[in-house]
């Protein structure tokens, strides 16, 4: 009998990592970023490589030296995947899978993996799959037969994609085209209601920010609502709105949506342009940032270069969330508010703050 994979289980892969530093200073966070990225794709990282950027070899990326030292510990230590932190071509991918034997993702194909156990709507499927066929469609040649002989499970073979690399370039690229159709649609239902929103004179507030920042959990105590929240990366994707009331016969729209990560991969970006434009064409955005997170300051620079990158409005609110972990004292700045969504701190504070902005 044919063994089928169930979707909603969650297999736990063992995985090495393998980094290339551009700076040295920047090295612990990148190592806490794809390790969280690892574990929300269901993996288990068992040990960091790296290597500086500058050593990098063309074929596989990774030093001659630095492969051989890989390959020793992923033959003695039973491993499943390797997960580079880079945009991989499919000839390195499968170079790297020929050399070491196992199955080969790089941070684009990874990012991809976590949406796609993650998309619930009809909307976020399409999105998803859509990035998917983009990815292969670059790489198809060079990846045929390369993960074959892995099976058809587990990260980077989940989602509505998982079949593709037995499509030609051609039935890829008619795909595409439908799924572009598709979102589409989606857009110009969502530009009319936006538009008779406009009309109606109702506002409109986002949140945003960094992943895993507690976005949801803001939305929910915000609108009295129960949307799914999770602690991983990317646990929300679908965008949701909600009426908000804000006291004095007033209210606005509040719409939660995919949270950011740096160097977020283009094909995401393209894929998700729908969701993104709630954002940009948003009269004011709620920028909920994880406080307790020791790299928060760094999250606050990536969120704001994608907001300005998509054009969104400079009209923004930092939520300094999660300040009930925070054990020390920290800066606050114009339009930023402490706030904790499991203490309910500083919420009515908050809702005149979003009234002022709006009104």
């Amino acid at each position: 009998m044919k063994k089928m994979y169930d979707l909603t289980r969650e297999e736990t892969e063992k995985a090495v990592v393998f980094c290339p530093i551009e700076k040295s200073e920047d090295k612990d966070f990148q190592f806490a970023e794809i390790v969280r990225l690892c574990n929300s794709a269901h993996l288990e990282v068992e040990k960091i490589f790296y290597q500086d950027i500058k050593a990098l070899n063309r074929r596989t990326i990774i030093g001659t030296g630095k492969l051989e030292e890989i390959k020793s510990f992923v033959r003695e230590n039973a491993i499943d995947v390797l997960v580079v932190d880079f945009k991989l071509t499919g000839s390195q991918l499968k170079n790297l899978s020929d050399e070491l034997g196992v199955k080969v993702l790089d941070r684009i194909l990874l990012i991809i993996d976590i949406f796609a156990c993650n998309a619930m709507s009809n909307e976020g499927k399409i999105e998803v799959k859509l990035a998917q066929n983009k990815y292969l469609l670059t790489r198809l040649a060079s990846m045929q037969g390369s993960q074959g002989r892995f099976g058809g499970a587990g990260a980077g073979m989940r989602g509505p994609g998982e079949t593709k690399l037995e499509l030609d370039r051609r039935k890829l690229e008619a795909e595409i085209l439908t799924l572009k159709k598709e979102i589409d649609k989606i857009k110009n239902v969502r530009a009319v209601n936006r538009n008779a929103r406009i009309k109606a004179g109702i506002k409109n507030v986002v949140v945003g920010g960094y992943t895993n920042a507690g976005k949801s959990s803001l939305f929910n105590l915000l609108t009295r609502d129960n949307i799914y929240v999770q602690d991983k990366l990317f646990a929300t994707l679908e965008t949701t709105s909600r009426r908000m009331f804000l006291g004095e016969n007033k209210y606005c729209i509040l719409t939660d949506t995919v949270g950011f990560i740096s160097k977020l991969p283009h094909e995401l970006v393209e894929s998700f342009a729908s969701t993104l434009e709630e954002i940009k064409d948003a009269d004011l955005i709620l920028h909920v940032v994880d406080v307790s997170d020791p790299n928060y300051k760094r999250n606050i620079d990536i969120t704001n270069e994608i907001l300005d990158d998509i054009g969104a409005t400079k009209k923004r609110i930092v939520v300094l969330n999660k300040i009930d972990l925070v054990k020390k004292p920290f800066e606050i700045h114009k339009n930023e508010i402490p706030f904790s969504v499991k203490n309910k701190t500083n919420l009515e504070e908050l809702k005149t703050m979003i009234k002022n902005n709006l009104f």
